[in-house]
């Protein structure tokens, strides 16, 4: 890459390693015309006239030198904040924000090919079919925000040549051509490879502040950008417009941009490969851009997911492999294949099957379709176990394990129940009517997301600590039921001093019982039996929109969370220490090796499991031999042959992230694997360090 390009990318690069993520001035602007407009009869009116003025009025915020544009502003001054804290909370009706958005993508292809303008002519199409008041309102909404969003464009592309004529050289060639570029997109249809990118992250950036009473998680990811994007780099390719290191560029700038929109913490970014509709691998030079962006910013995200399958040639996974092994913790690896039998089993056809997003971290939602409600709620499975035995002396392990799935049953319940009221409360009081322009299918039945207008409206719960439940589980049959070397008092005892004093004991059953992750049918058998009831289970309810309820097994930060609430657990882990991060085995319990550790993480079916499934194998970076590429890919094509459905792997020594530790100023941009997502090591709290440095570290 050209020398001028390197040090653009580093300069950026570095900027957006401490990015200020602020949308106070959104939210100022659009609760002042909102109370304004009180006399409103309609909300979805005052709504859009709100949104409208926000963005007539919100700051334009671009550096010279950047190549694609579109992220909030610095922030407000002291009296604007005042007024804010004052106006803020008087348009919203709940403290909390029940419910969620932004885990999912919208139509890019719509946007590509139709533009905003497009998306209006269709909507006054849907407009002159019908008399229906509600959906006529909802349309002139949609109008509303469809034309807000284009005036801002617009002023992007008129501050964009006014700071043209500031820079020089280059720099000043770049930002007319990206004046040139936003008075065109994303109104009208993307033509070139520089336009569809521009317009992909403007509207992208425009989406992300969802002015609500319920706010937004500012996590709307990319989609399949090797998929919408190609058409246009062909074309640029076959017209000489365009070369492929200046689309790397353009790639790793959308990257960039990513870091300088999401808060840290969260999660947001792309997928590339997989399988189309009809079977086909779709799999280019963008699917290798997309990866290459991961080492080329070094940053928290983008987070990309490469969906695998037998038939992807071997160049792609080797790619990702390289990648991983240089330290980065991306990409993840997706089983296609598995997660298209899951969609399918959940009622989707067609593209529905094999169009999908990894909607934060590891949970499937499908694209352009989707107001999907990913771990909704978070599930203690430990705590669960605690709550009974702390209630009674089960009289055998079946007594046990009944006792342990009724009240399972019961939180399921219970958690369903609660989720269905919060979509209540979202239908009768929130709107998002740009949102809903690109997601079908609302604009066809002429109904807002919020009320229901997507095609999936998936609750999808999260269990975590599977694998803590099942060593526990055995533990407990083993010791107290097969040996009955203890009693249920006797452990009660154990956990509540934390083990202190019961050290003999502490390590019989960290060292001599047998771990889920080793290959022991016993112990992997129940985590499957775990598996299937909680699917049994979740059949049994409806969501709301007669939708369905969708399990998950990874856990982001919870693990970290709820460890730190719980006391010590049967299988030996101390109370406040993070319970298994993930779907694989707990930390620092596999002992033989990572082949074992596969075979066990795929004894149980995940294909029910499109809520979210992690699996995390860390290797040694220093321990990595001369074949050790090709080793990590045959444990990849085994696990996605196995019906593995995702896999983050880790390659760093633990002696970095000791140091990482001690001097957290020289290791800013050391990205690690958590429980789904990613993170900097050094932002991490020191229970989610020793959790991460206490996973077990493979020799290959």
């Amino acid at each position: 890459m050209e020398k001028y390009y390197i040090d653009k990318i580093e300069k950026f690069r570095k900027l957006a390693l401490e990015p200020k993520v602020c949308y106070d001035e959104n939210k100022y602007l659009f609760a002042k015309r909102y109370i304004e407009n009180e006399s409103l009869e309609y909300p979805e009116l005052r709504y859009a006239d709100a949104y409208k003025y926000m963005f007539e009025n919100l700051s334009i915020n671009i550096d010279i030198g950047e190549l694609v544009l579109g992220k909030p502003s610095e922030g407000i001054n002291e009296t604007e904040r005042a007024e804010l804290n004052e106006i803020y909370p008087k348009i919203r009706d709940v403290v909390e924000n029940p419910g969620q958005d932004s885990h999912m993508t919208v139509d890019y292809e719509l946007l590509l090919s139709s533009g905003t303008s497009g998306v209006k002519k269709k909507i006054e199409e849907y407009e002159s079919k019908t008399e229906d008041k509600e959906k006529l309102l909802f349309y002139s909404s949609c109008k509303t925000c469809l034309e807000a969003l284009e005036i801002y464009a617009e002023r992007y592309s008129e501050k964009a040549l006014e700071l043209s004529l500031k820079a020089e050289g280059r720099e000043k060639e770049e930002l007319i051509t990206l004046s040139r570029i936003l008075k065109k997109v994303p109104k009208y249809p993307a033509e070139s490879f520089w336009e569809a990118i521009e317009s992909v992250v403007f509207f992208t950036y425009a989406l992300s502040f969802c002015p609500s009473k319920f706010g937004s998680s500012l996590q709307y990811q990319l989609g399949r950008p090797d998929r919408y994007l190609y058409r246009f780099y062909e074309k640029d390719l076959k017209e000489n417009k365009i070369t492929p290191e200046f689309a790397q560029v353009l790639f790793d700038f959308m990257a960039i941009n990513i870091n300088r929109r999401v808060p840290r913490g969260l999660s947001s970014g792309y997928m590339v490969g997989g399988r189309d509709e009809n079977g086909k691998v779709i799999a280019n030079d963008l699917t290798l851009m997309g990866m290459q962006a991961i080492a080329d910013v070094k940053l928290v995200y983008p987070s990309v997911g490469l969906c695998y399958t037998e038939d992807t040639d071997d160049k792609y996974l080797n790619k990702a492999v390289e990648i991983l092994m240089q330290g980065h913790s991306h990409p993840a690896i997706f089983g296609d294949d598995i997660i298209a039998e899951g969609l399918k089993y959940y009622g989707c056809e067609g593209k529905n099957t094999r169009e999908y997003i990894h909607s934060t971290c590891v949970e499937i939602t499908p694209i352009a379709a989707s107001n999907v409600w990913v771990a909704s709620p978070y599930t203690n499975l430990p705590q669960i176990l605690l709550d009974v035995i702390n209630e009674c002396e089960p009289n055998s392990f079946n007594e046990l394990i009944e006792k342990i799935f009724n009240k399972l049953d019961r939180r399921i319940e219970h958690n369903i129940n609660e989720q269905n009221e919060f979509r209540e409360i979202r239908k009768n009081g929130a709107l998002y009517p740009l949102l809903s322009c690109f997601v079908n299918d609302c604009l066809e039945k002429g109904m807002d997301i919020e009320k229901g207008g997507a095609r999936f409206n998936w609750i999808m719960p999260s269990f975590v600590g599977a694998g803590n439940l099942a060593d526990s589980l055995f533990v407990i049959k083993e010791l107290i039921f097969d040996k009955k070397k203890y009693s249920f008092a006797d452990l009660r005892k154990m956990l509540e001093a934390n083990f202190e004093g019961y050290e003999k004991e502490h390590n019989e059953i960290l060292n001599g019982t047998s771990k889920y992750g080793n290959d022991v049918d016993e112990v992997d058998g129940l985590l499957k039996l775990i598996t299937e009831h909680i699917v049994s289970e979740c059949k049994k309810h409806k969501a709301y929109y007669d939708s369905k309820l969708v399990p998950s097994v990874f856990c982001w930060v919870m693990h970290e969370r709820f460890g730190r609430d719980t006391m010590a657990t049967p299988d030996g882990r101390l109370k406040g220490f993070p319970l298994g991060d993930g779907s694989g085995p707990c930390q620092g319990r596999e002992k033989c090796g990572p082949t074992a550790s596969i075979l066990s993480s795929t004894k149980w079916s995940h294909k029910e499991f499109i809520g979210g499934v992690a699996v995390n194998m860390k290797f040694s970076k220093k321990l990595l031999s001369g074949d050790a590429l090709d080793k990590i890919k045959t444990l990849i094509k085994v696990y996605i042959e196995r019906g593995g459905f995702e896999m983050q792997i880790n390659v760093v020594d633990k002696d970095t992230l000791l140091k990482a530790q001690e001097h957290p100023e020289l290791y800013k941009d050391l990205v690690v694997r958590i429980g789904g997502y990613s993170d900097y090591f050094v932002h991490l709290s020191k229970e989610m360090q020793a959790e991460v440095i206490m996973r077990t570290e493979h020799e290959i």
